[in-house]
């Protein structure tokens, strides 16, 4: 049987502040430059969620697009969109939300759940010149 990748995209907006509080505020700011803003900044976020598995003879999918978009919407997007990263999101509670920390508290929220297939990868774009892979590992 043939084991096909399929991906969705989701939009979102939030806001962080790159932060490590065991720094000093110069330290901080030398590392992070202006995404260490003490008033936040934020982005227009895309997320691509790759699901691998069989193809389902019924009904020819690896999975339901609009299932996964409804899942991923439902446990990430819904409570990351239009929030900070540092104060709103239960997932990154007191962890940096850098991008790679971001993608992979997602990872965790995501990977039980997405069901029939198997996450294999998630993508989270920063900006149109910036993303990160996590998968799994």
């Amino acid at each position: 049987m043939a084991i096909v990748t399929a991906t969705r995209l989701l939009r979102f907006n939030a806001a962080h502040r790159v932060h490590n509080p065991a720094l000093s505020d110069l330290e901080n700011t030398r590392l992070f430059g202006k995404c260490n803003n003490p008033n936040w900044h934020g982005h227009n976020y895309t997320l691509e969620v790759s699901v691998k598995g069989p193809i389902d003879e019924r009904t020819g999918y690896v999975i339901d697009l609009g299932m996964l978009r409804d899942t991923v919407e439902r446990h990430v997007v819904d409570v990351t969109d239009h929030r900070n990263f540092n104060i709103d999101v239960p997932y990154m509670q007191g962890v940096n939300p850098t991008t790679e920390n971001v993608v992979v508290g997602m990872w965790r929220v995501l990977e039980p759940v997405v069901a029939p297939g198997k996450l294999v990868r998630l993508r989270l774009w920063e900006t149109e010149n910036n993303y990160v892979d996590y998968e799994g590992e």
